[in-house]
């Protein structure tokens, strides 16, 4: 899913993707936990062999730094607070939650809807500025291309 939205929304023909490790330090070769040798990496093999460009299982708090520097496209995160730690981090101001798979384009404000400052005339309009940029963008960049479970 990942690879069909950045191709399909970003036109990014061969997306890089990194996985983020499940546990601490990607598991520490099983000190940490057995998942990244049990479970992601298989699957990361698998994927690769279906020829996606794709690595991992990397340590979750390495990965971002080396996604931040332009080696991966996207990180496939596995679970809500691994990916938007660092996003939140980053963008707090200006951060785009987007879901993927989705036959349609559905951006949001990254931090919520802040119902708590309604009316005041504190709310920071530009994450919703953001989302609405992005949504414009990815309706104007999709591509023609339409997968089976996308049309």
């Amino acid at each position: 899913m990942t690879v069909e939205h950045l191709t399909r929304f970003h036109g990014i023909v061969q997306p890089r993707l990194a996985v983020a490790g499940l546990n601490p330090h990607a598991g520490e070769a099983g000190a940490f936990g057995h998942e990244e040798a049990r479970i992601i990496a298989p699957a990361v093999q698998q994927a690769e062999k279906l020829g996606f460009a794709i690595a991992g299982p990397f340590p979750a708090d390495t990965v971002f730094v080396r996604a931040t520097r332009g080696d991966f496209d996207g990180v496939i995160c596995l679970y809500h607070d691994q990916g938007l730690i660092p996003l939140k981090l980053l963008s707090w101001e200006d951060g785009v939650n987007t879901t993927i798979g989705l036959p349609i384009v559905r951006t949001s404000p990254d931090h919520g809807t802040a119902f708590d400052i309604a009316g005041q005339g504190k709310a920071d309009p530009r994450s919703m500025r953001a989302a609405l940029k992005l949504a414009i963008h990815m309706a104007q960049h999709r591509s023609t291309h339409e997968s089976s479970d996308l049309s």
